[in-house]
C-alpha cells in the first residue's frame, strides 16, 4: 500500500516541478518585459503606443501558456503561480541593482 501511496506522489511531483519552472520562465518574461517596456517608453514620443501593445502582447502570451501548461489543473496552476511569483521578486532584485548601478555610475561624472 505504501508503495501506491509513494509512486503516485512520484507521479503528480513530476508533473509540479515543470510547471513550477515553466511558471517561472513566464515570470521572467513578463517582469522583465514589464521593466523594458518602462525604459523604452519613458524615452519614447509615443509612450501609450509602446505600453498598450506590450501589456496586451505580455498578458496574452502569458495567459496562453499558463492554460496551455497547467492543463486545467488547479494543482499545476498553484505552482505555477508560484513559479511566476518567485521570478516576480528575482526580477525585482535584479532591476533593482541594475538601476542602482546605472544612478551611481551617472552621479560619478556630473559635472
Amino acid at each position: 500500500m505504501n508503495k501506491i501511496v509513494s509512486n503516485i506522489a512520484y507521479e503528480q511531483l513530476q508533473g509540479l516541478i515543470p510547471a513550477l519552472f515553466y511558471g517561472a520562465v513566464l515570470g521572467v518574461f513578463f517582469f522583465a518585459g514589464l521593466w523594458w517596456t518602462v525604459r523604452q517608453g519613458a524615452k519614447s514620443k509615443h509612450p501609450v503606443i509602446w505600453f498598450l501593445s506590450s501589456f496586451v502582447l505580455r498578458s496574452t502570451l502569458t495567459l496562453f501558456a499558463i492554460y496551455w501548461i497547467t492543463g486545467g489543473q488547479w494543482s499545476r496552476l498553484l505552482v505555477c503561480m508560484l513559479g511566476f511569483t518567485l521570478a516576480r521578486i528575482i526580477v525585482l532584485i535584479i532591476t533593482r541593482y541594475s538601476t542602482k548601478r546605472a544612478v551611481q555610475q551617472e552621479s560619478a561624472h556630473a559635472p
